[in-house]
């Protein structure tokens, strides 16, 4: 259920019928959620952002509430994006993605660099030949077989708990909801990270910030890969934070965020 705090809605863009949500009024503000996720990541963290400004969480187009595809990529995720801001009349947004979100906006950065102001990178790898090459091979983490007794439901919550922080059994919820959303397509995103090329794609010259959290076993030592090829980036490292960094440690966040923010043109 949506708090009344937020305003959901549909958009019918040239990629899809996309589901956003927004709070707040101000400077443009898009958030960018992981796979397999939903804007509800945001939850706690919109709040905070949009004491200041007009904050936008779309379900990426293929995830959530957002039209389904068959054809996953993160290049079909960007141009859903850019098309989301073309219908919103969003000419130009600061912007923030964690983890696949943040692939994709890196995408957004290099289709259209102009349309962006500053760039906020949560738990992005540089995905490269090394990234795909040392991915850790596993098996699929957000798809199982149904099971007529619903064993598969814990099959999810038992593959992804070690990511989570213990004693957050709500946040295992929320994913869970978000893996049954997309039945089959539940791991399009992880393989549409993989087949990505990062290089040569990481030329935009506007502010960035790049957060690592500590406890984030997936994406944590990737960061600073990215960030040699972003000489301007600022690199901000939460201690203790884990995959659903959105989620779990929203005042952190929202902190280094606002900073960033507010101290860059």
């Amino acid at each position: 259920m949506i708090a009344p705090m937020f305003s959901p809605q549909y958009a019918r863009t040239r990629s899809g019928l996309m589901h956003y949500v927004e709070m707040g009024a101000g400077e443009p503000l898009v958030l960018l959620h992981q796979t397999p996720s939903s804007w509800d990541e945001f939850r706690e963290l919109m709040p905070l952002l949009a004491e200041k400004r007009r904050v936008v969480a779309p379900d990426i187009i293929g995830f959530g509430a957002s039209e389904s595809i068959q054809d996953h990529s993160i290049e079909r995720y960007a141009e859903a994006v850019l098309a989301l801001l073309d219908e919103l009349g969003l000419d130009r947004v600061d912007l923030l993605g964690h983890q696949l979100g943040g692939i994709v906006a890196v995408e957004v950065s290099h289709q259209r660099p102009e349309r962006l102001g500053r760039l906020v990178l949560s738990g992005t790898p540089y995905v490269d030949e090394e990234f795909r090459r040392n991915r850790p091979r596993m098996h699929p983490l957000s798809l199982v077989e149904q099971q007529d007794d619903g064993r598969h439901l814990m099959e999810l919550w038992v593959r992804r708990s070690g990511f989570y922080p213990p004693a957050r059994p709500d946040l295992l919820d929320r994913y869970v909801r978000d893996v049954l959303l997309l039945e089959d397509q539940a791991e399009e995103g992880h393989r549409a990270i993989s087949a990505y090329r990062m290089e040569g794609r990481t030329s935009y010259p506007g502010p960035v910030l790049c957060i690592g959290a500590t406890a984030d076993p997936i994406s944590y030592h990737h960061v600073p890969r990215l960030v040699e090829r972003l000489p301007q980036a600022r690199l901000e490292v939460i201690q203790g934070g884990m995959v659903p960094l959105m989620e779990q440690m929203p005042d952190e966040v929202a902190a280094l965020v606002s900073k960033f923010l507010d101290e860059t043109t």
